[in-house]
């Protein structure tokens, strides 16, 4: 039985609106594959703006604005094409409720959810917690919610955040990311031999799955044995 499984790789940070959207796409894209349970989607770190003050205070177009060089109107049309983008995705953003924040420790949390089977459970609620309802995602409070809303022990992650627990792991995947070339997110890599780059359309999703299914299937047969026969004895009781 077959019990190894194809990996899709996604670098992404929380904060990022088209990891949200591309996410979706993605799981469009897996709901039209005819190979779904052969396919293990693992999530890594990576920091858009690793220096960023957590500043509940300053509003996502102040923040953006500010960085870039816009004007905050500017910053406000520019967020308001994302939520549009993000509604024919099925999902609901409200960036005027959004809260600035360092995603670091929000990357911990990941992990932690991952190295416990939430990886993916986790990746949903900060998207939802930060994008939709303008929740602080650096905030240790929060976090243990949102792991306590997927099943996980809300001390375990309050204890793990007061230390240094899975920073490593995060900085890993940062460094992973620079190796690999990745410049941006949302970043997908299928078996470690293509990558898409960016919110694609579910298309390109499914096409990029069906090419990287079928190498992986191909380099995954079972091996088949040259055999010499000889006289054996069978589990029905007969034998040569």
């Amino acid at each position: 039985m077959q019990t190894q499984k194809m990996k899709v790789e996604i670098w992404s940070d929380v904060m990022c609106p088209f990891c949200y959207i591309g996410k979706r796409r993605l799981e469009q894209a897996l709901s039209e594959f005819e190979h779904p349970g052969d396919v293990e989607v693992e999530w890594k770190s990576f920091q858009l703006n690793p220096d960023q003050v957590t500043a509940p205070s300053i509003s996502v177009n102040k923040m953006l604005a500010e960085k870039k060089g816009w004007t905050e109107e500017y910053a406000r049309q520019a967020n308001d094409y994302v939520t549009n983008m993000a509604k024919e995705a099925g999902l609901e953003y409200n960036m005027d409720k959004a809260i600035v924040a360092n995603s670091f420790d929000a990357h911990r949390f990941a992990h932690y959810a991952k190295a416990n089977g939430k990886g993916d459970a986790a990746e949903e609620a900060l998207f939802k917690a930060y994008f939709t309802d303008g929740k602080n995602t650096a905030d240790h409070e929060v976090l243990a919610s949102l792991g306590e809303s997927i099943g996980l022990s809300a001390a375990e992650i309050k204890e793990m955040l007061a230390g240094e627990q899975y920073s490593d792991d995060v900085q890993q995947d940062i460094a992973e990311a620079q190796m690999i070339g990745v410049t941006g997110v949302p970043f997908f890599v299928l078996d470690r031999k293509y990558a898409v780059s960016g919110a694609q359309p579910v298309e390109t999703f499914l096409g990029a799955l069906n090419k990287s299914w079928g190498e992986w299937q191909q380099a995954n047969q079972p091996a088949k044995l040259t055999v010499t026969e000889g006289a054996v004895c069978r589990p029905d009781g007969t034998c040569d």
